[in-house]
Parts: C-alpha cells; sequence; structure tokens
C-alpha cells in the first residue's frame, strides 16, 4: 500500500460517502452519484487511490446494509475516516465469473463457524483490516452461499501478494485454514450472500463507469494538448483529417459515456437495485468507450503516446482492466441481452 495515497484519501474526508451518515458518512444513505462523481476526479489523477477509495465502499457495503449495530459501530467509523481499509472476498483461483463456482466452503461448530479455501486477485489484500468473504455453507444438504465479515488477523487467515498487474493495484491471495469467526460474524441470513453482492455490485458497478469517463477526460485534454502544439507537414496535427477524426470520436464517446453514466447514477439514488440492468449498461458503454479513447489518443500522439511513465502510457494501461474487473463485458452483455429480451415490447 502506498502510504502517502491513504494519507490523502484520509485528507480528503472522502471516504465518508462509502457509510451512512449515522456512522460517519456524508449522506443519510450512500449515495451512487456522489461516489461517481468522486471517482471520474480521482482517476483522472491516480488509479491507485480510486482503487483504494471504490473498495472502502465495495468491501463495506454488506456490513451497511446487513451487519448487526455492533457490526456497524465497530467497522462503519472507520472506514468514513480511512482508519482502516475493507476488502470483498470473492474471486477464487477456479471461480471468478461463475461465484458458483467457489470452493471455500463453511459449516458451523458450536457458536463458531469454520472456514476453508482460498481466494486469489483481492483488492486491498494484505492490508485490509477485514474481509466480506463469500463461503458455501454446507451444513444443510443444499450449498447455501453466505457473506462472512473475518476480521484480517483471525488465526488462519494468512496472505501472499498476487501477481503484479499492468495497472497498479494492491492485490493479495488468501489462504483460509481453520479460520473460526463467531455466527454472528455472518451478514445477513444463510444463504443470502448472493443477495447482497448483488446488492453490492447494484450500488458501485455503476462508479466504475465514473472511473472511466474520468480517464478519458484525462487522456483527451493530455492528446488534445499534444497535437496543437506538434507540427507536421507545416501546420499543427490536430488541423490533419486523421488526427482531428480520431479526437472528435473520442470526445463523442467520452460524452456519450458520461451522460447515461450520471443518468444511471441518478437513478441508482432511488432504487439501486432495480438499475442494476442499467448499472452494468453504463459500465459497459464507458470501459470499452475508454479503450477505445485511449488507443486513439496514444495513436494521434505517436511516438510521444509510447512512452513509458508517461501520463497517457499509465491511462492506457489503466484502461484495459477496467473491462474485466467487476463485471466483464461478455459477462455484462449477456445479461444486458436478456433484460433487453424482457423490455423490448414495451418500447414506444
Amino acid at each position: 500500500m502506498h502510504e502517502p495515497t491513504l494519507a490523502e484519501l484520509r485528507k480528503s474526508g472522502l471516504s465518508a460517502l462509502m457509510v451512512p451518515k449515522k456512522f460517519g458518512g456524508r449522506f443519510d444513505e450512500i449515495d451512487p452519484l456522489a461516489v461517481c462523481v468522486a471517482r471520474e476526479a480521482m482517476m483522472k489523477t491516480s488509479a491507485h487511490l480510486d482503487s483504494v477509495f471504490a473498495l472502502q465502499g465495495i468491501g463495506s457495503y454488506a456490513i451497511s446494509r446487513a451487519g448487526t449495530e455492533d457490526q456497524k459501530r465497530e467497522w462503519l467509523p472507520k472506514i468514513a475516516n480511512a482508519e482502516v481499509l475493507a476488502g470483498l472476498a470473492l474471486t477464487e483461483p477456479v471461480a471468478g465469473s461463475d461465484l458458483k463456482g467457489i470452493t471455500t466452503v463453511a459449516h458451523t461448530e458450536g457458536d463458531e463457524i469454520v472456514i476453508n479455501g482460498a481466494k486469489s486477485y483481492i483488492s486491498n489484500g494484505g492490508h485490509a483490516s477485514f474481509y466480506t468473504t463469500l463461503v458455501k455453507e454446507t451444513d444443510h444438504g443444499e450449498p447455501r452461499y453466505s457473506l462472512i465479515l473475518v476480521p484480517a488477523n483471525s488465526p488462519g487467515l494468512s496472505v501472499v501478494p498476487s501477481p503484479e498487474l499492468i495497472a497498479p493495484h494492491v492485490l493479495g491471495d488468501l489462504t483460509y485454514k481453520e479460520v473460526r469467526v463467531p455466527k454472528s460474524a455472518r451478514l445477513g441470513g444463510p444463504g443470502d450472500g448472493f443477495k447482497h453482492v448483488l446488492a453490492t455490485l447494484a450500488v458501485f458497478r455503476i462508479s466504475v463507469a465514473g472511473a472511466a469517463c474520468g480517464l478519458m477526460q484525462g487522456a483527451i485534454e493530455e492528446a488534445t494538448r499534444h497535437v496543437r502544439t506538434r507540427e507536421q507537414f507545416g501546420q499543427p496535427l490536430i488541423k490533419h483529417g486523421p488526427v482531428s477524426s480520431l479526437l472528435a470520436d473520442a470526445w463523442a464517446d467520452y460524452e456519450a459515456a458520461r451522460l447515461l453514466t450520471y443518468a444511471t447514477a441518478e437513478g441508482a439514488r432511488a432504487d439501486a437495485a432495480a438499475n442494476l440492468d442499467r448499472s452494468s449498461l453504463a459500465k459497459l458503454f464507458a470501459t470499452e468507450s475508454a479503450s477505445r479513447v485511449v488507443d486513439s489518443c496514444v495513436q494521434v500522439m505517436g511516438r510521444w503516446g509510447l512512452v513509458r511513465g508517461s501520463k497517457i502510457e499509465k491511462y492506457y494501461r489503466q484502461a484495459r482492466p477496467m473491462r474485466v474487473y467487476e463485471g466483464a463485458s461478455e459477462v455484462l452483455r449477456l445479461g444486458i441481452a436478456a433484460r433487453l429480451s424482457k423490455e423490448i415490447d414495451t418500447w414506444t
């Protein structure tokens, strides 16, 4: 964890957007629109800051939604001031998009829940103070999928760094070996796990689109400043048709993505769960647009767009993972198409 980044998050006070006002937050309930605005600004400046900020909500939302009063009082005020970091442990070596394929299991022994299994590529792994962990409970015949609040210092829980990605992201692989937590660590009832995971996605998937908009804005600004001053064939690059066409399309993609993102975020304020498909649509369009936009910006900058460590090179690397995490584009398309099939007859 980059300590200056965490210090900036604490100083900003923006982590308070991730919890209800009762526990130190800014608003009575978590506001998807406010989170989008914050992520757009952060992603333009620092992908690492954006990631840490987002995980404060993604990792703790199930506590806000389904935690006991004791769990809320213990963790949410610390999330609000970024005293602790949150983690959401879903992905496994054999289960990514197909979460029903998880092999991390839990059973009860007396007043305890015992967890065994492994999670991989978990954001904030090794730095989070707790992991909201999806498990398969095996006590009653048919498996039940539940979320368990597991403190990072629980005996039997170990973390090693995940393989490094192409863009900065703090990730860890978790191993649960006879990890014991009290029954009260369950978030909601047995079998409620997917319900709370979907609720989390309903609130925060749209914020990925907000981050993608920030990335597009930064890339377009960088490329446009370059082509206004770089001359070839006796005139600035921006006056050459192929260059101006690429930038015009990039701007159109950015504006369209931003309009869809904020319209969706506004709808999610009233009922996030009812807007999950729209959030998926916005996330799909914005992240796919970000890849197109940044690629065009690299193209118009020529060799200057290929310099390692430059802003545009960083944007290029940061754009690609957004089409994978919190719903890969291909998986989102399946759900969006299914919703379209149901709604098409209502169109006028």
